[in-house]
């Protein structure tokens, strides 16, 4: 148990440090200045929703076929 609070302690203390960074990359800079940054945002958005509307589907068909076998 203390083995795997002190590992996720550390690990914690470790992606602080990495948000601790405060200089913004020269990408993100841009694509904020020309206002894109909304269209990469949205395809994401589009993308990770396609995702989860699959992931569904094939979830559904899966417990449709479990209830088929268990008869």
């Amino acid at each position: 148990m203390m083995k795997k609070l002190m590992t996720t302690a550390f690990l914690l203390m470790v992606t602080m440090q990495l948000f601790a960074q405060g200089e913004g990359s020269a990408v993100a800079d841009t694509l904020a200045g020309s206002e894109k940054i909304y269209v990469v945002v949205v395809c994401v958005a589009i993308i990770l929703l396609g995702l989860l509307a699959f992931l569904f589907s094939v979830e559904r068909r899966v417990k449709k076929l479990e209830k088929k076998s268990q008869r």
